[in-house]
């Protein structure tokens, strides 16, 4: 575990003693990628943490933008940004609003990498809003090339999570 972790777990406390509400979680990036959450997962200690089954959810008005240079993943990541009549899909979540926290570790809430954003979701027939993650505007930058070993696991994940294939394949062409 690391100090992430410890501020999680106080956070998680904290929740708890409020009775926080559970919140909806659109989830569009490598958090769809299943191996590599688990092994994140383990690696922070939060074996006993899972998403829920979920549903395929489309975001709209937002579209995926590389702006984020990471040294993690050796190039720049997506986040998302407002585009009107773009969409990105995604899985949208219920989460348990004590294990909030866990995900905005995953997602670089915690550290400040990203920041928490709403967007409108069309899921089960219904257009709802939800709460995904997008880059600090504070951290933003095109400097560099997008990582390639990001997209694989974009890609990875999105075939996982069951996103449409003319998604899946608009995300593989996106290296460079």
């Amino acid at each position: 575990m690391d100090s992430h972790s410890d501020q999680v777990a106080r956070l998680r406390a904290e929740l708890a003693r409020q009775g926080a509400p559970p919140r909806l979680y659109f989830a569009y990036s490598t958090i769809l990628d299943r191996p590599a959450f688990e092994a994140w997962r383990s690696e922070h200690g939060y074996g006993g943490f899972d998403l829920p089954e979920g549903q395929v959810a489309e975001a709209l008005d937002v579209d995926l933008a590389y702006d984020f240079p990471s040294r993690w993943w050796g190039g720049r990541v997506a986040g998302l940004v407002d585009r009107p009549g773009a969409s990105v899909f995604g899985r949208l979540f219920t989460v348990g609003g004590v294990d909030w926290p866990v995900v905005a570790h995953k997602e670089g809430g915690i550290t400040g990498m990203s920041v928490e954003r709403p967007v409108r979701v069309r899921a089960g027939g219904q257009v709802i809003e939800a709460t995904a993650f997008a880059t600090n505007p504070a951290r933003a930058s095109l400097d560099g090339p997008v990582s390639p070993k990001f997209v694989e696991a974009l890609v990875r994940g999105a075939r996982t999570a069951g996103l449409p294939e003319a998604w899946v394949a608009r995300l593989g062409q996106r290296v460079g």
